[in-house]
């Protein structure tokens, strides 16, 4: 039996390397044409690294409130009888804002008034009293007085009637023993009349304490009548109101909030990562949207919400025309100065403590991508930590969709 080879075809074998070293060929020409894509100078902005001394601020965001505030509450119990001022209103410390209505604190007053009225009465009726017993004992002193006279008159009598020889002994003695016995009496009645005086001086004393006892009463009455009338307290604008009206209301019972308007802080929130490089009386910047504010943290608080930490600046310098409580403002706060900084000016993309790659250009019209990292930023600069030099020129603007090469090239 005769076995016949098939011999393979040479050419075949030729075609599939030919193949091959096209598809290489393709792929380094597809590999080099995307190394260096060209792109026009009018389509690209610049700017260049600076180095120098710079002021690191921190950006924060909050509001304005108020410096001064007052809670008005309820002087007693009663009902919302009248509303006369709405929040948002301008007010003075005399500007009523609510009346309240209390039927049993007017029949506490009345009757406090009246009792004063009949107390105040009965001290004039007790002083008539007194002038009349002190009359009556000056009637007795008057007759003593007058027993003392008539004594005298006959003890002179029989002195004279005893040198003649008319007059007893015995008589003489009597007449001295009369006259002796009035001035005692009108010794001891005088002592009575003082005492009784200091005395009437205490009772009227206690009288005078008792009516001014009652007048405070009905002070504190009459000026829980008049607080009824709900007054503002302080000038700014009432904020909130927290009842309605008809309703009824406790004593103490939270009515309204009144703040100032002029007298303003800001209430900031702080990065969380920069708020413990912030010291107390850093200077901050305020911008309310009609111009900048100076003024200086004098609080911060150590709670963290929502990333943020809570403070206070103190305004230094004059509000603006806008400024009011609850508006909102940004502000720069300062961290610490750096004597010899790397920074450049912020451009779209670039982004604070982070790393990006950025086109750099070259002395021979050539961007090239170099990796760049940035530290904080401040004022719109931001620091650079890695990745250039000082007279570096970078470009500004956005190049994402090159993003694809290391290199571009420059054209006229």
């Amino acid at each position: 039996m005769k076995i016949e080879l098939i011999q393979k075809k040479p050419w075949k074998k030729g075609i599939l390397i030919s193949l091959f070293i096209s598809l290489l060929c393709y792929a380094a020409y597809s590999v080099s044409s995307k190394s260096v894509k060209s792109i026009s100078k009018e389509y690209v902005s610049f700017q260049t690294v600076k180095t120098g001394p710079i002021d690191i601020y921190a950006n924060a965001y909050g509001e304005f409130i108020s410096a001064k505030e007052r809670l008005l509450t309820a002087p007693a119990l009663g009902k919302v009888s009248e509303i006369l001022v709405r929040p948002g209103t301008q007010v003075i410390p005399s500007t009523v804002i609510l009346h309240l209505f209390n039927p049993k604190l007017n029949q506490e007053v009345s009757e406090a008034q009246g009792l004063l009225a009949q107390q105040k009465a009965q001290r004039e009726a007790f002083k008539y009293e007194q002038q009349n017993e002190r009359l009556n004992y000056q009637s007795n002193i008057a007759d003593i007085e007058a027993e003392i006279e008539k004594a005298q008159l006959e003890l002179s009598v029989n002195q004279k009637l005893l040198k003649l020889g008319v007059a007893a002994q015995i008589e003489l003695q009597r007449a001295k023993l009369a006259v002796a016995q009035q001035n005692k009496r009108l010794k001891f009645e005088k002592e009575k009349y003082q005492q009784f005086i200091e005395m009437q001086s205490y009772q009227l004393t206690q009288r005078d304490i008792t009516i001014t006892q009652q007048i405070s009463q009905v002070l504190l009455l009459e000026q829980q009548l008049e607080d009824m009338k709900v007054k503002a307290g302080i000038t700014g604008s009432l904020q909130t109101l927290e009842i309605e009206l008809g309703q009824s209301v406790q004593l103490g019972e939270s009515l309204a909030k009144v703040g100032s308007n002029k007298e303003l802080i800001a209430r900031l929130r702080l990065p969380q990562h920069q708020a413990d490089l912030i010291d107390i009386n850093a200077p901050v910047i305020i911008d309310t949207q009609k111009g900048l504010i100076k003024a200086h943290i004098s609080r911060i608080e150590s709670i963290v919400k929502n990333g943020s930490v809570l403070a206070e600046a103190i305004v230094d310098s004059e509000l603006t025309t806008n400024a009011r409580p609850s508006l909102t403002v940004s502000a720069q706060v300062f961290i610490k100065h750096q004597k010899d900084a790397l920074f450049t000016k912020q451009a779209s993309g670039m982004r604070p403590n982070s790393k990006h790659s950025l086109f750099i250009q070259t002395q021979n019209d050539m961007l090239e991508k170099r990796e760049v990292t940035f530290g904080d930023i401040s004022q719109g600069n931001l620091v650079i930590t890695n990745g250039l030099y000082p007279g570096d020129t970078i470009v500004s603007s956005d190049l994402s969709k090159y993003n694809q090469f290391n290199q571009l090239a420059l054209l006229d």
